[in-house]
């Protein structure tokens, strides 16, 4: 005789980057042994694919990961991971106008909200004529920064804007990711003037991240302090 299946409780939320409302369930023991095992190996490919299949397994609607921007994954996975684990952190925040003092919070993960700054622009004019149209980091960057936590090397920088390149156009040509390599943007943007190149580099500053923000008083001061909580790893304790 089979044994009874756990009935799991299912979640609504809304997506940043489009507004899509997606039903999602809690990781069971199974996912997140198997994306503890790959995070205790080391290897990056094993641990992107231990996301994606807990990912793929706990979102309920259809989605492409792949097409998310990497903002997206982290607000769905930290979600995902509240209702599984549990929705409040207790975090030790250290007061800025001291640099010693350490303050208790507890963090609602339930409050945390994507940030998405006034005129950020995919669209990015190098010139009267020239222009790219860019997209957020992949899929694979999301495990690499957010979930492996893995610093990024300054002569990386540049394949992994070229892989945010959607489109390059002028006034007579589009040049789409589809058909032009990764090579090609690489190039393109490594022939650019510093002027033009820092505008680029604007477009991943001011891009939506999640974030949260706190105001408590140091007890040693009664100095007012601002938190300022982001990126995924950071909302972990």
């Amino acid at each position: 005789m089979a044994l009874p299946q756990v009935s799991l409780p299912t979640y609504e939320l809304e997506i940043p980057s489009n507004g899509k409302t997606i039903k999602y369930r809690p990781f069971v023991v199974r996912e997140e042994k198997l994306l503890l095992l790959a995070l205790e190996s080391g290897d990056e490919k094993q641990i992107e694919d231990a996301t994606k299949t807990l990912l793929k397994n706990c979102i309920q609607s259809r989605v492409k990961l792949e097409e998310l921007a990497n903002f997206d994954l982290e607000y769905i996975f930290l979600n995902i991971r509240a209702v599984s684990v549990g929705e409040v952190v207790e975090m030790l925040l250290t007061c800025e106008d001291d640099g010693e003092t350490q303050v208790r919070y507890n963090l609602n993960l339930t409050e945390v909200k994507v940030s998405k700054p006034e005129g950020h622009n995919p669209k990015i004019m190098l010139t009267d004529t020239l222009g790219v149209i860019m997209k957020y980091p992949s899929f694979e960057e999301f495990v690499k920064i957010s979930i492996i936590g893995k610093e990024i090397d300054s002569s990386e920088v540049t394949t992994i804007m070229a892989g945010c390149v959607d489109q390059i156009f002028d006034s007579e040509e589009v040049y789409d990711s589809s058909t032009t390599s990764k090579k090609e943007f690489c190039d393109f943007l490594e022939g650019l003037t510093n002027q033009q190149f820092e505008k680029i580099q604007e477009f991943f500053t001011d891009a939506p991240v999640l974030k949260h923000e706190v105001k408590l008083t140091n007890p040693n001061t009664g100095v007012e302090n601002t938190f300022t909580i982001q990126g995924l790893a950071n909302f972990f304790g």
